[in-house]
């Protein structure tokens, strides 16, 4: 009988490491903020040995934590075998070189943007995830090359393939002299992949266009990453997206066509979850895609009301949402899960500061039929009725009268065109300077 050889990657051993700064305000307190990255480095394939501590006024200029607690690191790293140390803060390019040259070459050093950032390349299935992520890698890692980076030459070189997961981050490399031809190799994959995205993000708006064309109204899936937003998508639309029971399952964003009870079709779009200090990398590469959020009719914010920390996690959603500029857009807030609870009631008292919230089961199905008649009722309130004259110095008006409402009639007068139809009443305070006077108000 032929043995068969395992060749399978040992799994990779870390520490985790957090620091309550004075200046911190995170929704999250240190205990469950490293509870959320130990979540992270599982989903990453990482084994978690230990999480150490510490309090401090101001980072280390140097290596972030205090010397003593660098040394207690070292001592335990090899005492358990652990070959990394994952950071819950964002480290400096030099905190990070700091502490792999006083933790030592057999320990590697990244922080949470870094691990994040390896899970969104792991989940990327599509061309698009792909760009976007590799992206925001390397923009991460330019800044931070030393000689402890591996030649880049075969990741970057073209071909399109991603930079490498956690184990890439602080592989052990040739030295200081490829380090100028490895920053001239990444500014130009940068570059190339920077070009390739504008492409996705003009064909995207360009698919907007048309959809808006065909008044089919949209609706944007958001929330913290695992709350079931995928799931939610499969039960409105009997579809088959990928579910599991980790954090970032799915990433890349995925439109169903769903009936809402009035006969009225919709389109469902589930977006990538948001997550506690969600790499700016990622923002600013994921931009087509949040874009798909901000060009929404109607948000549903989805909730796991199961997590202790729901409220904290719904609010750092509805941070991230006013941060990519779509904070006015109306919103209709799901608490999931409740089938798990034995007093949902409870549960949702207990987040009484989220209005116009409802109770559902993605899984089972429970309050989706009152989920879906409010979520048509805020569609039909979102537009409003307009008459307005805008001059023509302000074109930009006109644009997106066009780009985002319904014109129903259009009249090109000397200073300006008079426009009748209808408007998405987050953008509404914009046209109310050029509203033509009603009628019914003149006094006779």
């Amino acid at each position: 009988m032929t043995k068969l050889i395992d060749t399978t990657a040992p799994q990779e051993k870390a520490l985790l490491i957090g620091v309550s700064l004075f200046s911190d305000k995170n929704l999250l307190s240190l205990e469950d903020s490293l509870d959320e990255l130990s979540l992270l480095a599982e989903t990453a394939g990482v084994e978690v040995m230990e999480t150490i501590t510490q309090n401090l006024n101001t980072p280390n200029p140097k290596t972030f934590i205090g010397s003593g607690k660098v040394e207690e690191v070292k001592i335990l790293a090899q005492e358990l075998g652990a070959d990394m140390v994952i950071f819950d803060n964002v480290l400096s390019p030099r905190h990070q070189r700091e502490l792999e040259e006083a933790l030592g070459e057999s320990i590697r050093v990244i922080d949470r943007t870094a691990l994040i950032l390896d899970i969104f390349a792991q989940h990327a299935n599509t061309s698009e995830g792909g760009l976007q992520v590799e992206l925001a890698q390397y923009e991460y890692r330019l800044p931070r090359l030393t000689r402890a980076w591996t030649h880049l030459a075969r990741q970057a070189g073209g071909g399109g393939g991603r930079a490498g997961g956690v184990g890439g981050v602080g592989l052990r490399g040739p030295g200081e002299t490829q380090l100028e031809v490895d920053r001239r190799i990444i500014s130009r994959r940068i570059e190339f992949l920077k070009e390739e995205l504008e492409k996705v993000r003009a064909h995207r708006s360009r698919y907007r266009q048309r959809r808006k064309k065909t008044r089919i109204p949209v609706i944007a899936l958001v929330g913290y990453t695992n709350a079931g937003k995928s799931t939610l998508l499969n039960r409105l639309a009997s579809s088959d997206v990928y579910v599991a029971d980790q954090l970032f399952a799915t990433l890349d964003p995925t439109t169903r066509r769903v009936e809402l009870p009035g006969g009225q079709a919709v389109l469902f779009t589930d977006t990538v979850g948001f997550i506690q200090k969600l790499p700016t990398e990622l923002v600013a590469a994921f931009r087509a895609t949040l874009e798909e959020i901000s060009d929404a009719d109607v948000l549903l914010h989805v909730v796991d009301i199961t997590h202790r920390n729901a409220s904290a996690q719904a609010k750092s959603v509805q941070e991230t949402l006013i941060d990519i500029g779509a904070g006015d857009i109306p919103m209709v807030t799901a608490f999931n899960k409740i089938d798990l609870l034995k007093d949902p009631e409870a549960a949702v008292d207990n987040l009484e500061e989220f209005s116009g919230t409802f109770p559902i089961s993605a899984r089972t199905g429970q309050g989706i039929d009152a989920l879906l008649s409010a979520i048509e009722s805020e569609l039909f309130e979102t537009y409003i009725e307009l008459d307005v004259f805008i001059p023509y110095q302000e074109g930009q008006l006109i644009s997106k009268l066009h780009e985002f409402g319904q014109v129903h009639e259009v009249e090109n007068l000397e200073e300006g065109t008079r426009i009748k139809g209808l408007i998405p009443r987050r953008f509404m305070h914009q046209f109310e300077p050029y509203f033509m006077p009603d009628p019914d108000d003149d006094e006779l």
